[in-house]
C-alpha cells in the first residue's frame, strides 16, 4: 500500500514497473446507498492518473464498502486497542480489498470492478 499524497503516483508506477505487476486495484469509495460522492470523484481522477502512467498495465476500480469496517473489527479481535488499530487499519483494508477482488475473479472469471481508461479519464 502507498499512502496518498505527494509523489503517490511515481511511487505506484514504480512498483509496478520493478515488480512485474500486472494489475493494480484502487478502491472506489461508495455510499452505502451505492451513490457516488466526492471522495469517488477523487478516486476516479486518481485512478485515471495512474492508469495514463503505468500503461499498459490495467488499473481496476473495485467497490470498497465496508473494507474499513471489516478490518476494524479483524484487528479488534486481534486484541489491538482503538489506537493500536489506527496506523494499521488502512493496510488491512487494502488486503481485504484485493482478496475480495480476487475472490470474485476466481469465482466469476471475470475481472473484479471496472477497469479505468487512462486517455478518457474514466471507465472503459
Amino acid at each position: 500500500m502507498v499512502p496518498r499524497g505527494r509523489g503517490d503516483l511515481d511511487a505506484i508506477a514504480r512498483l509496478a514497473a520493478d515488480g512485474n505487476v500486472i494489475e493494480i486495484i484502487a478502491g472506489l469509495p461508495v455510499g452505502l446507498s451505492g451513490r457516488e460522492g466526492q471522495a469517488a470523484a477523487g478516486a476516479r481522477t486518481f485512478a485515471a492518473r495512474l492508469a495514463e502512467r503505468v500503461t499498459p498495465v490495467p488499473v481496476r476500480l473495485v467497490d470498497e464498502r465496508f473494507t474499513t469496517v471489516i478490518a476494524h473489527d479483524a484487528l479488534r479481535q486481534t486484541g489491538s486497542d482503538a489506537r493500536g488499530r489506527r496506523p494499521r487499519v488502512d493496510s488491512a483494508a487494502a488486503a481485504l480489498l484485493l482478496q475480495g477482488a480476487l475472490d470474485l475473479e476466481r469465482s466469476t472469471g471475470q475481472p473484479a470492478g471496472e477497469l479505468v481508461g487512462a486517455a478518457t479519464g474514466g471507465a472503459r
